[in-house]
């Protein structure tokens, strides 16, 4: 197993064992990140996100991983996620591909891609079905994302203020 499959596998490793610094320790510091949900995040705000879902799952997330590879310049992993969303605790499934750039011996770009319309049907029901598919909810899913980690980091920054 090369260096950059290992920083794969021990990526999600700590993922499936809820270690944020473990995850945040595979990042460059300039890497960026992009998703469906979350669009394109970068730096801090990458780990942070990471930070925040492993903090608002509370150790109710089921990850499995799987057919990772890479070589001295990219990488890739299939994964599977489970877990409760909102706050009427809709169960999420999720088959996620992930591929990966890397550079010195860490992640500097992680793009995650799954299917949007399901996802948004687990997670909104019949909103998600009727809407799921169109260009204004992802819009709007992706700002209430970014709004949450905003508000999780200042409540974070908050709460380590003297």
């Amino acid at each position: 197993m090369n260096t950059n499959q290992q920083i794969i596998e021990e990526f999600y490793a700590a993922f499936a064992s809820s270690e944020p610094e473990t995850i945040a320790s595979c990042y460059h510091p300039e890497a960026v990140f992009h998703d469906p949900v979350f669009g394109k995040l970068e730096g801090a705000d990458i780990t942070d996100m990471w930070r925040m879902l492993l903090d608002r799952a509370k150790g109710r997330l089921g990850i499995t991983f799987s057919d990772i590879a890479a070589d001295a310049v990219s990488g890739k992993a299939q994964w599977n996620v489970q877990y409760e969303f909102g706050p009427s605790n809709r169960l999420i499934v999720n088959t996620v591909s992930s591929r990966f750039r890397f550079r010195d011996g860490l992640i500097v770009e992680h793009n995650d891609e799954f299917d949007f319309y399901r996802w948004n049907r687990q997670a909104f029901g019949l909103k998600g079905w009727l809407l799921g598919n169109t260009s204004y909810m992802q819009n709007k899913v992706r700002e209430q994302a970014v709004s949450a980690l905003r508000k999780w980091q200042s409540a974070k920054s908050t709460s380590t203020t003297p």
